[in-house]
């Protein structure tokens, strides 16, 4: 028999505003430590030196984190000009200079190559898997480390400001995968020069922005009331992009057991257009998330069945 984790049985989604100079992964253990939750996680990792938004996911929550980390992201972020790093970002060994400094219109010009789906080369130092192993892991080791192209989605990339010759401010807003490091790295080399991040913030995450977000250190003064408090905000938070389909009773009970039900009678009661294979939708029954669910062959299929 599953050992009962420790903890309250608390689920819904909390956006932290993360500070700088520690990890998601602490992030998500101080807050389930506050809160006394026993079950959490994040969506979508920020580096050590980033702040920003990090949604928290409390228990059943954790099994809606991939529409949250498929969701669009933007970040701004300071470039300091001249000096790459093994990490492309100010935490790094500098491993190469240069002594030219882009012009402003420079910059502008470069820009529209890195807008649209482009092609880019993760930073040695991610979590990228490599035959089973952390990229960073192998960096660290100074073993050689290649890691294979992927296309993203970068939706706007612009200059917001020149702060002098050696830095200047950025925003992007961007599509899962994408590395702001890499795109730095590539923006400084498609202008003869060399950078990297000296200042990073991600002010959007799916539908999570940084308007909405408490502190660390607010949410761990709050302690376990955080859970009773408009900061926790409903596992369906995530989903709103996604057709509800409305089942009885009866349907309902199945969904829970994981069982797939016909897709006709409940699409007559709920008059959706649109609904293709392979479409993800809300399983509810009245209020209640019973499941998120799966449509094709003319069935509604349990993909993540929720428990509480």
């Amino acid at each position: 028999m599953a050992r009962k984790p420790k903890g309250q049985p608390i689920h819904g989604w909390i956006a932290v505003d993360k500070p700088t100079g520690i990890s998601s992964s602490t992030v998500v253990a101080r807050v389930k430590r506050a809160l006394d939750a026993a079950k959490a996680g994040h969506g979508g990792t920020l580096d050590p030196l980033a702040t920003g938004m990090l949604p928290i996911a409390l228990g059943e929550a954790t099994k809606t984190v991939n529409f949250v980390m498929d969701g669009r992201k933007t970040y701004t972020f300071e470039i300091t000009w001249g000096a790459a790093t093994a990490t492309d970002d100010s935490e790094g060994e500098i491993i190469a200079t240069s002594a030219n400094r882009p012009t402003e219109t420079e910059i502008r010009a470069a820009l529209p190559r890195f807008i649209g789906r482009i092609t880019q080369v993760p930073p040695v130092y991610s979590a990228i898997k490599i035959d089973g192993e952390r990229a960073y892991a192998r960096a660290r080791r100074q073993e050689e480390v290649e890691i294979p192209p992927r296309e993203v989605d970068v939706h706007d990339f612009r200059l917001v400001r020149m702060i002098d010759a050696d830095h200047a401010d950025f925003e992007v807003d961007c599509g899962k995968g994408t590395y702001i490091r890499a795109l730095v790295r590539d923006l400084a080399q498609a202008i003869d020069t060399v950078g990297h991040i000296s200042r990073l913030r991600r002010t959007r995450c799916g539908v999570f922005n940084e308007k909405a977000s408490i502190s660390l250190a607010n949410l761990e003064a709050l302690g376990h009331n955080a859970a009773n408090s408009a900061h926790l905000l409903p596992v369906e938070t995530v989903l709103d992009d996604i057709p509800a389909l409305a089942l009885t009773v009866e349907e309902a009970r199945r969904v829970s057991l994981g069982q797939a039900i016909a897709l006709w009678p409940v699409a007559r009661r709920t008059p959706l257009s649109g609904l293709v294979p392979g479409m993800a939708v809300q399983a509810k029954c009245g209020d209640k998330l019973i499941a998120v669910a799966e449509v094709g062959d003319g069935m509604v299929r349990p993909v993540r069945v929720m428990n509480h």
